[in-house]
């Protein structure tokens, strides 16, 4: 005998009980189709209905060929037997869709005549509801079901309960040898991960205390020579300023009494006196100027012969800075390859991880799923035993009366207890390996917890890893386009005289050239100082200072010939750099130091070469320095004034 399920779902349906009000009861209705080839080959349609609260709530009807022809002319049916179940799983569909409304247009009433329903047959109306009468459209009777009946039932409860508990025992063993396989490789990675990364930080901490104090001691070092040479220039200031107050005063006492005897003498002669004191005092603008160019020139010369010879060391040794840096280039170039590795392998360590985690999640919540059906089984099974053990009260009174079949129901009862024993017992394992698992799964999820945090920490330290990449990138970036300004500059250039010559460069009007400052008076030619305004060094740099260009010294020649009094200008070349990243601020030289002053003499003497070669080095090396405190020293402390 073949059975296919068509129908089984739960529904709402109406109780009528004789003397009793109406109540609602979820009843599950199952709809099969035996087919029986033994000996005559023929279809029954077997219907029951079951509460999944009460599992001695049974009630069965089978409907063959020939009881199908009754009820058809009974009620008066159109359908043949063989659309008869789907149109019945259509009605069972219409009531279930319409059983949340407060008005349903059609019902499922369960009528009985007895007050309770206990063992009696009973009736399943379908009904629709009009505002003129309630229409049956069908109406099956159904046979309570006997205890044989009940015994099978609940043995295929249990057997299906007990395939559930295998697939969930085999399932739970899956899974937890599934996670302690991924925690071994998870936390193998992260011990790899974790001594990489100590690694790497003492190699930067060891570095970066090397440079910090190899940057200090050269601070130290710049700044007493900077005091030394303010020092000096600040004597040479007032000695020229004092020179300058006497020839001053000289000057206008000489005019002063050129000026009272022209008065006395030459009273006609006004008009050429006021021509004459505007001549007069253009004059003395002009010697006041030539003065201080003559004075500037010859400390120029000076200067710049002293620079000629020191030029030509500085060449061989940046030559030599220029070789070791191209090799560190390469070694750094190397790392950075190395550590990119590195980043792509955590990342995808760091994508399988969080797969694994979302796999956890759902396993988990399958699981919590899979453990409170079986809790709501368990209260039913419990329920079904007391009601059991009212039945065998219930038969040990019936006894007395059927004595001759009182040992056969005797053997009957101690089987069921020993049974019922048996099934409290496995009952008890169930829930104590329930709760087992339950207490395994917490503990997983946290050590998923302590997973993540872990992952966290790692992905911070790799973003620190990361930025420290950057700004190594930065650093190479910025020294090959030095480099390479310092090839051009070195390709560009004309080959130098050897005897300490200085290369001229004229205007095309044979003029140097020279820019102006928008203050007014005199207009004093381009101080050193200018070339400082826009000075300064990327902050990932924290090399040497003689990673700038050698500066280009410019004189004309042809001037000198023809005027001895005129000025020599020094062009050099100034590079700006960008805004310091690390820090978040400009170390550069501020613009208050920069202001001109109205007793301020430009000191023309000075070259560019010595200003970026010494007088920088101090600038240079505070770059180096992490901390955005670092002292920067004004050009002030240099060039007072």
């Amino acid at each position: 005998m073949a059975a296919e399920s068509l129908f089984n779902r739960p529904a709402c349906v109406q109780v009528r009980c004789q003397g009793c009000e109406e109540r609602r009861l979820n009843v599950r209705v199952n709809i099969e189709l035996l087919s029986i080839s033994n000996p005559v080959h023929k279809k029954d349609l077997a219907v029951r209905l079951t509460d999944d609260t009460d599992p001695f709530f049974l009630y069965n009807l089978v409907i063959s060929e020939e009881d199908f022809q009754s009820l058809k002319c009974q009620q008066g049916l159109l359908v043949d037997f063989s659309a008869f179940p789907q149109k019945f799983i259509d009605l069972l569909q219409q009531c279930i869709q319409e059983q949340n409304k407060d008005i349903p247009r059609f019902l499922l009433q369960l009528v009985s005549s007895a007050p309770v329903l206990d063992h009696t047959p009973v009736s399943l109306n379908v009904v629709e509801t009009n505002p003129f009468k309630h229409l049956t459209h069908l109406s099956l009777k159904f046979l309570p079901g006997n205890d044989a009946e009940i015994k099978k039932f609940l043995a295929s409860c249990l057997k299906c309960l007990k395939e559930d508990k295998m697939m969930l025992e085999e399932k739970l063993r899956k899974t937890e040898e599934n996670l302690s396989r991924q925690l071994s490789y998870t936390q193998q990675n992260l011990s790899e991960k974790s001594r990489e990364l100590d690694k790497l930080k003492n190699e930067w901490t060891s570095y970066t205390t090397a440079l910090t104090n190899k940057h200090t001691q050269e601070l130290t070092n710049e700044k007493e020579r900077a005091l030394q040479a303010q020092a000096q220039y600040q004597q040479q200031h007032e000695q020229q300023k004092k020179e300058l107050e006497n020839l001053h005063q000289k000057s206008i006492q000489q005019l002063q009494n050129r000026l009272s005897e022209l008065e006395v003498i030459n009273k006609d002669l006004t008009e050429r006196r006021y021509k004459g004191d505007s001549t007069v005092r253009e004059l003395k603008a002009k010697l006041s100027g030539i003065e201080d160019e003559c004075q500037r020139t010859k400390q120029e010369v000076l200067s710049l012969r002293r620079e000629n010879t020191t030029l030509d060391a500085e060449c061989h040794e940046k030559e030599k800075l220029i070789n070791q840096l191209q090799t560190r280039v390469a070694v750094l170039e190397q790392e950075i390859k190395d550590k990119d590795q590195l980043v792509i392998r955590t990342k995808e360590v760091l994508d399988a991880t969080q797969e694994q985690k979302v796999i956890l999640e759902e396993s988990t919540e399958k699981k919590q799923s899979h453990i409170e059906k079986l809790e709501t089984t368990i209260k039913s099974l419990s329920a079904e035993l007391l009601k059991a053990n009212e039945i065998i009260k219930k038969l040990q009174g019936d006894l007395k009366t059927l004595m001759s079949k009182l040992k056969l129901k005797n053997t009957v009862t101690i089987q069921q207890e020993k049974l019922l024993a048996e099934k409290e017992e496995r009952l008890q394992k169930e829930q104590r390996e329930l709760q087992e698992a339950g207490q395994s799964l917490r503990v997983k999820e946290q050590e998923v917890c302590k997973l993540q945090e872990q992952l966290e920490t790692t992905i911070q330290k790799l973003e620190e890893s990361k930025q420290l990449l950057k700004t190594n990138e930065n650093v190479i970036t910025w020294l090959n386009k030095q480099l390479n300004e310092i090839q051009m500059a070195k390709k560009l250039e004309p080959s130098a005289p050897t005897h300490g010559a200085v290369r001229s460069v004229l205007s095309p009007h044979g003029l140097p050239d020279r820019p102006s400052f928008p203050s007014p008076g005199i207009n004093h030619p381009l101080s050193p100082l200018y070339a400082f305004q826009n000075l300064g060094e990327p902050a990932h740099n924290r090399t040497v200072s003689s990673q700038y260009p050698v500066p280009k010294v410019q004189c004309n020649t042809q001037l000198s010939k023809m005027n001895p009094c005129s000025s020599v200008q020094t062009v050099a070349a100034a590079s700006s750099h960008p805004a310091n990243k690390e820090n978040g601020d400009n170390l550069g030289l501020e613009s208050k130091y920069f202001k001109k002053k109205d007793d301020s003499i430009p000191l023309r003497g000075l070259s560019q070469n010595t200003l970026n070669s010494e007088y920088l080095k101090p600038y240079l090396a505070t770059k180096a320095q992490p901390s955005p405190k670092a002292a920067v020293t004004p050009a002030s402390a240099y060039f007072p004034g």
